[in-house]
């Protein structure tokens, strides 16, 4: 399975040549896309070894992941692993989702962090299973860390997804839109570092754009069902 990771990444220049290296060492091609850094995430991950595609603005994490995966697509990957760029998500988890994909026709599988918690935030741990639960109703399916945004997304899921979510909601947005096509969802346990730095989600900002969405999404749905009655 040709599979290409893409590590979205804003200011992670002190951490993402270390990731790339990682990455690569497993045989795979790495994407970083620069989401407007202004520090030399860019220049750091090239010289890793990685392939890199820069956004003069900070777009957000959705702009990012899209632009990855249309990279990919061209590029005639059957597979996308998306991960993190500070260090949360480990390399060595990958095959993991590999293996998976390769004996599953699900076409997503999702990391899961959930079966061992570890250190993981309280607040984080809550706020996770209680999106978790959401997502999973309007998915129809099981997902037990529906936020996770360590994943593998196979080709045939990506050419058929329309995705429109700039920020991090986009890892809900993957999830309903793939289910509502009749893709099935797995979870792959995974292991997540928590090293105590500062997040790039807002509390505030990040929950209300994720309840805006969740709203939107439902009410798409209702009109969709009422359009087919």
């Amino acid at each position: 399975m040709k599979t290409c990771v893409i590590i979205p990444s804003h200011n992670e220049a002190a951490t993402i040549g270390r990731l790339v290296r990682k990455v690569a060492g497993e045989g795979l091609t790495v994407l970083v896309v620069d989401d407007g850094s202004t520090d030399n995430t860019s220049q750091a991950a090239k010289d890793s070894g990685a392939v890199t595609l820069k956004n003069q603005l900070n777009e957000g994490k959705g702009a990012s992941l899209i632009t990855g995966f249309n990279y990919a697509v061209k590029s005639g990957f059957d597979a996308v692993v998306t991960m993190d760029g500070d260090g949360q998500h480990l390399p060595e988890d990958i095959p993991r989702f590999i293996a998976s994909a390769e004996r599953s026709k699900s076409g997503i599988f999702v990391g899961n962090r959930m079966l061992n918690v570890g250190n993981m935030p309280l607040l984080r741990r809550a706020t996770n299973k209680f999106m978790s639960w959401l997502i999973s109703g309007v998915a129809r399916q099981d997902i037990p860390d529906s936020q996770c945004g360590f994943r593998l997304v196979k080709r045939e899921v990506l050419e058929r997804l329309t995705l429109k979510s700039a920020r991090f909601e986009i890892e809900s947005e993957m999830l309903i839109k793939a289910a509502r096509l009749g893709f099935t969802i797995e979870s792959v346990p995974i292991k997540t570092v928590y090293t105590g730095g500062a997040s790039h989600i807002n509390p505030v900002i990040d929950t209300l754009r994720f309840i805006k969405f969740f709203i939107e999404e439902l009410w798409s749905d209702c009109h969709s069902k009422e359009g087919g009655a």
